[in-house]
């Protein structure tokens, strides 16, 4: 037989074509998948903790306590809502009908320009650390606020910190969660795509007949493979494409470093799909492998949501074997810093090793005979 021939490659990948035109299944997950996780996932994820239920039992009802109060809802961050005592509060915080709890005691405004120290109580619901954290950096700004506005003095020290954020000015999500959301697509399209097609053809008997015929191994796997990898593409195109027009994300890098990112990745869960299926020859099990593998990873090992600087030391290491965590601080970095080759020579290597390595398994793997 001949080396290796284009023709033969695209007539296998043609095959591939009508078997994914007559697949609803899969022409849905391509077109409309990327589309729908995006907007859900754009408009959904919000780090920025707001809008957070605040019941107050104000018992002193002074002009100082109404301009504490007044401080705590023209904030932004907060929905007052008022009960007639602490305790009223407080199980309004057990029964999650508020997130905290306000508690202004009597002569409030008495004990503030009597000198001796006014106090007032913040209570907040401990069960969902997440919001903790955020909830008490309010607090503290409007507690020098409502000093400002109560005493009528400026609690400021003699210095000023003025602090910036670079690359995110308003710390909007969507910046952070949307260009992340290529790697979760992709994830999808081409690993647990290709994990069970070609897993279908050896249950179907159609894999055994395709290898009986004079193709070789490696145009049987670009043929496979090919409309796969072009349906990754325009998944990529379509969150792209959102990303700046529905959702205004910025791209400050170069469209080719970003290509390139996306197709290293996409060859190395092509790959990957390729040896679970060849390895498993099951549908079921490749599906189970391509999630635990393949998306799982993507969403919750990549730094997608998760920092991995916050997870530890035994994850943060195991990380670095995942493609997914290398794109995924490519495509942030050229979505949001414009970062070029260069500033990303780590995560570009370790993606090429990782690619390299897991297309020398895949056809390694995938043998002509019909043993499993």
């Amino acid at each position: 037989m001949n080396g290796f021939v284009w023709r033969r490659a695209v007539a296998v990948a043609r095959k591939e074509v009508y078997h994914i035109l007559r697949d609803p299944a899969t022409l849905g997950a391509a077109l409309v998948l990327p589309v729908f996780m995006v907007i859900m996932f754009g408009v959904a994820i919000e780090f920025n903790v707001k809008n957070v239920a605040l019941a107050v039992s104000d018992s002193d009802q002074s002009q100082s306590s109404r301009r504490l109060l007044d401080t705590f809802g023209s904030s932004g961050y907060f929905l007052i809502h008022h009960v007639s005592s602490p305790h009223a509060g407080i199980t309004d915080v057990s029964a999650e009908r508020a997130r905290a709890a306000l508690v202004i005691p009597p002569r409030f405004e008495q004990d503030l320009f009597a000198g001796r120290g006014a106090e007032a109580q913040v209570l907040v619901d401990g069960t969902d650390n997440s919001t903790v954290g955020p909830v008490l950096g309010y607090v503290g700004s409007i507690q020098n606020m409502a000093s400002q506005r109560i005493g009528g003095f400026d609690p400021s020290p003699p210095y000023e910190i003025r602090t910036r954020f670079l690359f995110n000015p308003e710390l909007n999500s969507k910046w952070f969660v949307i260009p992340g959301l290529t790697v979760v697509v992709m994830s999808i399209l081409s690993i647990l795509l290709t994990a069970l097609t070609v897993a279908r053809e050896w249950e179907n008997g159609s894999m055994e007949l395709l290898l009986s015929t004079p193709v070789l191994p490696l145009e049987i796997i670009v043929g496979k493979l090919a409309p796969y990898g072009i349906l990754g593409i325009i998944a990529v195109v379509f969150v792209y494409v959102i990303a700046r027009t529905v959702f205004g994300i910025p791209f400050v890098g170069h469209l080719w470093v970003f290509g390139f990112g996306c197709l290293l990745f996409l060859i190395t869960y092509l790959a990957q799909g390729l040896l679970i299926s060849v390895a498993t020859r099951k549908q079921t099990v490749a599906m189970q492998l391509s999630m635990m593998t393949g998306y799982l990873p993507s969403q919750l090992l990549s730094g997608f949501i998760f920092p991995i600087a916050s997870m530890p030391a035994f994850f943060q290491y195991f990380t670095m074997i995942l493609p997914a965590r290398w794109f995924m601080l490519i495509a942030r970095d050229t979505f949001l810093e414009g970062s070029s080759v260069l500033e990303l020579a780590g995560p570009f290597l370790a993606l090429a090793l990782i690619c390299g390595l897991m297309v020398f398994l895949a056809a390694r793997r995938f043998k002509r005979d019909l043993e499993p």
